[in-house]
């Protein structure tokens, strides 16, 4: 994004299917800090973001499904 130029503590990525989440958290160095394969909850993925929540980026893999 072109507009879009703050730096940030944590980003995380997800890839998103429709039992499980991989999430994996880096810090603005690059450091892996988390990552995990967990079941695609909303609450395991409040829960895993939680400690990070105060300066985070999330992206969400793009993808086309069926359902």
């Amino acid at each position: 994004m072109r507009f879009y130029n703050s730096q940030h503590q944590f980003y995380a990525g997800i890839d998103l299917h429709a039992r499980k989440m991989y999430i994996c958290i880096i810090d603005n160095f690059g450091k892996k800090i988390f990552n995990k394969n967990m079941d695609a909850d909303p609450l395991h993925l409040l829960q895993a973001l939680e400690p990070y929540k105060t300066n985070i980026i999330v992206g969400v893999e793009c993808v086309f499904t069926w359902y």
